[in-house]
């Protein structure tokens, strides 16, 4: 079977929280939207004023905005090495006022009721792989980058692999 929902078409997902009873949260990394957090947010949140990183759409739910960070003392809850989570807003004001690197902000996120992407993975729906911080900050990594990585079993380095296949 083929997952239909066309908001995960070529997704690149982080799987950021999951278990038995809430289900499943992650955010999509690969649809950065053109529209800067200050662009955003800077009318509600002061902190947001100065940030001129783009916002990524982090899936078809509405929800606070959201940020991945590799910062250890920028609070939140640690996805893998490198990388936190954060929905509270005071952590995130304060990752925007230090200027918090490497950082991603999202609007909306993907969510699963308890069970509902353990069998979308059962019937072939998604193709599974470890994350690395630099996969998940690194903005060239696209899809197209992340499926051939997968198809040649994790062994080419993401940096030699080009955005366009017919330039191979």
């Amino acid at each position: 079977h083929r997952l239909r929902d066309p908001n995960f078409v070529q997704a690149v997902v982080l799987i950021v929280k999951d278990d038995e009873e809430d289900g499943a949260l992650g955010v999509i990394l690969n649809r950065p939207m053109e529209l800067s957090v200050a662009d955003a947010c800077g009318n509600e949140i002061e902190a947001a004023a100065d940030v001129h990183a783009l916002l990524h759409r982090g899936g078809p739910c509405e929800g606070p905005i959201i940020v991945l960070h590799g910062s250890d003392v920028g609070g939140g809850e640690k996805v893998i090495d490198g990388v936190r989570f954060s929905t509270d807003r005071k952590e995130i004001e304060s990752l925007m006022t230090s200027n918090a690197t490497p950082i991603l902000y999202f609007a909306g996120y993907s969510g699963w009721s308890p069970g509902q992407l353990q069998a979308e993975i059962d019937e072939g729906s998604w193709l599974i792989a470890p994350a690395s911080a630099s996969q998940v900050f690194d903005t060239r990594a696209g899809w197209s980058k992340l499926m051939t990585w997968l198809t040649l079993g994790c062994s080419v380095d993401l940096d030699q692999i080009p955005t366009d296949p017919s330039v191979n």
